[in-house]
């Protein structure tokens, strides 16, 4: 196949050397040998001066609005929905909005897509008094399809449904573009600032599994949309403010007096709150002098500043040990961050007249919210509201930020509507042109379907957990004998991929807003929707190239020469399955809804396993074991697969491995 970038190049300079050429020729118009003064002659001069101008000026036009050869990967179903918008615009003009609905065909003998439109189309006109039958809207429908390089054929079925054909060649073509250029985002329309907030853990306390839901969910929502190509915040709001701080700090000073000299060697920081918090109930005078520590902190005392410092220093280490277990990246702007911020928003409330005053405390009442937020409290103090106000307001107007999510469970819903509403209200943003949105999750339960406990009835610590998660994939791994055939280094690798990414992929693979069921043992299982399965699908997929004997130049070569052939069923099955990868992302950008994309990492997998079952890519001489045959555009459709599985793995922020 020939270099669309080159033809395109070429066709460039080609339109440059002629628009040069008739430039040359105006000039030379514009001055007339001789100074002939016949009015005939000027005036067929200055017709033909008028063409060449005209026509530089549509040479020029051309340049401007070719778009280059793009090497992004093609979502066919809204190619699909362009192609059929049109058709139904014309078939019903008097519509200003007319319904549009384009779906992947659940069975293969109706089709490949299908459009749905003319059953809503007959309803909205019988709304407005014309009578029609849906059958034929699609007829029409059909009819006004315009030329298109997609679509094979179509037949009307049942009420009114659509069927679509794709042309095997288009859907070639573009298996062709995916293995030459690599999976590429689709089109970008604009670049948006995109920030997430997530994990969020407290200083001084020990991350739990709730924490473990956030962190994984926030992270791969912050991949999808960095892999799209938007400029993406990531936001650690952990918990380093509050009163909490003033007990740490008096507990701090008494079991190490001189910790501003020396750092005082905290091996168990959870301990340590947990001495402090006993302190701080038994004991009135340590309350009372843990108030004053908080006075003294929030006055800014260098001091004490120094003594908050060391204590978050010592959270931050254990959470990095978390986070780069997860292979996770965060920016950390913790509460302590906004506090500064938090006058700046009571001062505009109040001189907005917002703010009503009960019982020393002043409050913020939105319209359609059943409770309001508390902005001051009766001291004088701030609250997790005006936290999260101060938060929202510097993401809008400092951030600049044209998507803001919140990865935090579902607990916290009603809280951050009330937010969202007062933020709409005082005018900080438009819902219309900024997207504000609470990304929810349910609870970890454990086997027996009560929240996730230690046996003792404590919270289960994510090191332990992730610790275990280690000792398992190992057992595991032993049990498959893998460690007689893989290196002590390729071990340790696996080990960590299959750990890390069973206990992400049991996360993602649920639907977030529902509670789900935690257990290792399914997790590691690797039959069925399990990471287990999806990794060892993925080495076993990119070990058929190594089987060939073909290294990387090799394949390469045989992308840019060699057509993708899609003439057996489980061919085209998997190529089609394929590139459905784009409009998969696109969907999950609406929803944010990770576990569309673990369904279709595991129909991905299971189509290859048809297929591979189904058609051979190389062939081996029985008896030798030489291998006598590759077919080359089957070992490209393995390609192909695996190339959109590890994207896909990278988005969930799973790491697969060569060899497991």
């Amino acid at each position: 196949m020939g270099d669309p970038v080159k033809e395109y190049t070429a066709r460039l300079q080609q339109q440059e050397r002629e628009i040069r050429s008739l430039s040359a020729e105006i000039e030379s118009l514009r001055r007339p040998a001789g100074g002939t003064s016949e009015t005939s002659r000027l005036d067929q001069l200055r017709d033909e001066n008028a063409r060449l101008k005209y026509r530089i000026n549509v040479l020029k036009r051309s340049l401007q609005e070719a778009p280059p050869p793009s090497r992004a990967m093609t979502n066919i179903n809204q190619r699909l929905q362009d192609v059929f918008g049109v058709a139904i615009r014309a078939a019903c003009p008097e519509l200003d909005h007319p319904p549009l609905s384009v779906t992947p065909n659940q069975q293969a003998k109706f089709g490949d897509y299908q459009c749905n439109s003319a059953m809503a189309l007959a309803q909205v006109l019988r709304l407005r008094g014309v009578k029609v039958n849906p059958r034929e809207i699609a007829e029409k429908i059909v009819q006004n399809l315009p030329d298109n390089e997609l679509i094979q054929k179509t037949e009307i079925a049942g009420p009114g449904f659509i069927n679509v054909h794709l042309k095997r060649t288009f859907v070639s073509k573009l298996l062709s573009s995916l293995l030459i250029n690599g999976v590429q985002p689709p089109p970008l329309t604009s670049r948006k600032k995109v920030v997430v907030d997530f994990s969020s853990p407290n200083i001084a306390k020990e991350m739990h599994v709730g924490h473990l839901r956030s962190t994984i969910i926030g992270d791969s929502m912050c991949r999808l949309f960095e892999f799209l190509g938007h400029d993406v915040l990531r936001l650690n709001h952990v918990g380093d403010w509050g009163t909490q701080f003033g007990m740490l700090l008096a507990h701090l000073q008494d079991k190490f007096p001189n910790y501003l000299n020396e750092s005082p060697p905290i091996g168990d920081l959870q301990a340590f709150y947990k001495e402090s918090k006993k302190r701080f109930d038994e004991d009135e005078d340590f309350k009372r002098r843990a108030y004053q520590c908080v006075v003294r902190l929030q006055s800014r005392d260098p001091d004490f500043i120094r003594g908050w410092n060391l204590i978050c220093d010592v959270s931050r280490s254990e959470f990095q040990k978390v986070y780069d277990c997860l292979d996770v990246s965060i920016v950390e702007r913790g509460e302590s961050f906004y506090q500064d911020l938090m006058v700046d928003v009571v001062q505009e409330l109040e001189d907005k007249g917002l703010l009503q005053e009960d019982e020393g405390r002043r409050l913020l009442f939105v319209p359609g919210q059943s409770v309001p937020l508390t902005v001051v409290k009766s001291d004088g103090g701030f609250t997790y509201d005006t936290s999260d106000l101060a938060a929202l307001r510097q993401r809008l107007r400092d951030e600049r930020a044209d998507v803001i999510i919140y990865v935090v469970d579902s607990g916290q819903g009603t809280h951050f509507s009330v937010v969202f509403a007062a933020a709409q209200m005082i005018g900080w943003y438009d819902p219309q042109v900024t997207r504000v949105e609470h990304a929810g999750f349910g609870v970890v339960l454990g086997e027996d379907k009560k929240k996730f406990k230690t046996r003792s009835g404590d919270t289960v610590r994510l090191r332990d957990l992730l610790d275990e998660g280690l000792r398992r994939s190992m057992d595991k791994l032993k049990e498959k004998e893998r460690d007689k055939v893989l290196t002590p280094a390729q071990l340790a690798q696996a080990q960590r991929s299959v750990a890390f990414g069973c206990i992400k992929y049991a996360d993602l693979s649920h639907n977030r807003i529902n509670d789900y069921v935690f257990s290792f043992d399914k997790m590691l299982d690797d039959r069925g929707n399990t990471a287990a399965y999806l990794l060892y699908a993925f080495t076993r997929i990119r070990s058929i190239a190594r089987l060939a004997d073909l290294d990387e130049a090799a394949l390469r070569t045989a992308a840019e020469t060699c057509e993708v052939q899609l003439e057996h069923e489980k061919e085209w099955k998997l190529g089609k399955c394929i590139l459905r990868f784009p409009e998969i992302l696109h969907k999950i950008l609406d929803d944010l809804l990770l576990h569309t994309l673990c369904d279709f990492l595991y129909e991905l997998a299971t189509t290859f396993t048809e297929f591979y079952d189904s058609c051979y890519c190389v062939e081996k001489d029985r008896q030798t074991g030489a291998v006598v045959k590759v077919n080359l555009w089957r070992l490209l459709l393995c390609e192909a697969t695996a190339a959109v599985m590890a994207k896909g793995f990278d988005i969930l922020g799973i790491k697969p491995v060569s060899r497991m």
